[in-house]
């Protein structure tokens, strides 16, 4: 909890510093973070890059969130630089509770993405984007207990992204495609790999109507795969997006997370700040 309270200041840092501000790019355009530290939806990576970069400048973000479920709560601080509209590199500590064992478990991940072609906005065809997240547990204890067989791996995604302007009754539509390769058992917090050797390239989606130029509601859907025969199931969340300027975002969620390490009915509420520099 002091990490988040240290990157919630910091946040509010980034918002005063308006004069610093990267400018580049349209209201809202970079998505918010996503919890592995991607700039993104919250659970899903977009192919838009983080911060307001334009090709000529760079852009430095913070960001905490915090995921609270029926038996579980997820706390993840970050930062993400954008270099010229091009790369993104992130990083993130994540903080998974489980009240019943009494323990904590924390994964560090560092993220790459490479914007390959497009503009969500500008080009004809969709912007795609390729990435990789490589997570690291700090005790890898109870993943090996569960019949993972690994406690570090590296998730390889490819993402296109499309806003259009005016598309639906005058409001601005906004969908995200990702295909991902992973190993990962719920996110890599349960290790990865395991006996089971379920589907390891996985279907990741998100949409959105923008109400107005700050606000926006849509849903995700992330599918997951089943190493550990635990019944890890998809995700999915309902979410609001409020961006009133260029240097802070906020964003709230429904979750329905389904079975986690064989505890169903996960349900619950999801809230993330970001601030842009």
């Amino acid at each position: 909890m002091n990490r988040l309270k240290l990157l919630l200041v910091c946040v509010t840092t980034f918002a005063v510093f308006d004069s610093f501000a990267s400018q580049g790019k349209l209201l809202a355009t970079p998505g918010v973070s996503q919890i592995e530290g991607s700039g993104g939806g919250g659970i899903v990576p977009w192919a838009q890059l983080a911060g307001y970069a334009s090709e000529d400048e760079f852009a430095v973000n913070g960001f905490c969130s915090r995921a609270d479920v029926t038996d579980y709560s997820l706390d993840v601080c970050g930062a993400q630089i954008n270099l010229f509209n091009r790369v993104e590199l992130s990083y993130a500590q994540q903080n998974f509770a489980v009240p019943a064992l009494d323990t904590e478990i924390e994964q560090a991940v560092t993220g790459v993405k490479v914007r390959l072609y497009g503009d969500i906005v500008y080009s004809y065809w969709p912007q795609l984007t390729l990435g990789a997240q490589h997570k690291s547990l700090d005790d890898g204890t109870v993943a090996t207990l569960v019949g993972a067989e690994d406690t570090s791996g590296t998730d390889i995604y490819l993402a296109a992204s499309k806003l259009h302007l005016g598309a639906i009754a005058g409001y601005n539509w906004f969908w995200n495609i990702t295909t991902r390769y992973s190993e990962a058992n719920q996110l890599g917090l349960l290790g990865y790999g395991g006996a089971n050797g379920s589907e390891k390239l996985l279907f990741e989606g998100s949409t959105a109507i923008f109400l107005s130029r700050e606000i926006a509601v849509g849903v995700e859907y992330r599918q997951k795969s089943n190493n550990l025969g635990l019944g890890e199931q998809d995700w999915q969340d309902l979410f609001v997006a409020w961006m009133p300027n260029k240097y802070v975002s906020v964003t709230a969620a429904y979750l329905d997370l389904g079975s986690i390490a064989g505890a169903p009915d996960q349900t619950g509420w999801y809230l993330s700040v970001t601030g842009y520099w």
